[in-house]
């Protein structure tokens, strides 16, 4: 089977199940494995936001749906040029990644017969379901089963250890200027980490709050994991909110490794989660995390 994706979650879900050699084609934002994006065709592509500050990316964003036009640009007659047989897409969000309402009318007009799979969790449980049915429809769902169970057992172990433990209060900054809380599957994070998710909506899209209504939580760890950025990133937009929050703990998190992206490594962000609220039960995962105050 010939095999695009088009969202980095995806490409991941793809090689945990063993299935990178019939991957063809990918995103510019597909980063894991780092392979991915050297070894695979680029399909999709977009704004190098790179050197822009997150109200900087923000503006642009606004301003690209303010006039009608898309983040992502499909390269059709290189998609055509592949010829999958399935490719997977999302509708979750139009910032994270090209709706599949759009790949459909390309490939209407390409006349190319691909099946198109939309992957869009709202929650943890969600997000391992997803990988189930990328198993099925690439027929690999032995493994994909073996991978889920590995999964869950990992989750059964940290809230083994964190279940008698005191939970803290966490926000989960997705976004910094202006703020957005985590939504959809963060929250799950949190509650499967032994914490108490405050500010976010679990199950819900993420909205734009204010610093206001984050503090009114009283959130005892603030959790910086902006959406696109890895720990360095995530470290310097933490260093910018540590005074808005004098009375709780300030760390940066590895978002797209860990939190944002709705693959398998979601595990290693509970882990990662847990590390910080119960460090003497759990040890954290090398370089997710850094506490910034």
């Amino acid at each position: 089977m010939r095999v695009v994706s088009l969202l980095p979650s995806a490409t991941e879900i793809v090689y945990a199940l063993g299935l990178g050699d019939d991957l063809v084609g990918v995103s510019f934002e597909c980063d894991e494995p780092a392979s991915a994006r050297s070894e695979k065709t680029i399909v999709v592509g977009g704004k190098d936001t790179r050197g822009m500050t997150p109200a900087e990316i923000d503006g642009y964003v606004r301003s690209q749906f303010a006039a009608g036009q898309e983040l992502y640009t499909l390269h059709a007659d290189a998609l055509a040029a592949l010829a999958p047989d399935l490719i997977l897409t999302q509708d979750l969000c139009r910032v994270c990644a090209l709706p599949s309402g759009q790949v459909d009318q390309a490939l209407d007009y390409l006349g190319c017969r691909a099946d198109v799979l939309s992957l869009d969790p709202h929650s943890l449980d969600d997000v391992l379901d997803s990988i189930l049915l990328v198993g099925q429809r690439t027929g690999s769902s032995d493994r994909a089963q073996a991978l889920v169970g590995e999964l869950r057992a990992r989750l059964a172990a940290i809230a083994e250890r964190v279940a008698a433990r005191p939970r803290r209060r966490v926000a989960v900054i997705e976004w910094v200027d202006p703020p957005f809380t985590g939504g959809h599957w963060v929250p799950d994070l949190v509650t499967a980490a032994g914490g108490i998710p405050v500010a976010g909506r679990a199950g819900q899209r993420s909205v734009e709050t204010s610093w206001e209504l984050i503090a009114a939580e009283s959130p005892q760890v603030v959790l910086v994991a902006p959406c696109g950025f890895h720990l360095p990133g995530a470290i310097e937009q933490a260093r910018g909110v540590v005074s808005r929050f004098p009375d709780a703990e300030v760390w940066a998190i590895d978002a797209d490794g860990l939190v944002v992206r709705p693959g398998p490594r979601l595990v290693d962000g509970v882990a990662a989660i847990a590390s910080i609220l119960h460090p003497e039960a759990l040890a954290a995962p090398p370089g997710s995390t850094t506490r910034v105050a």
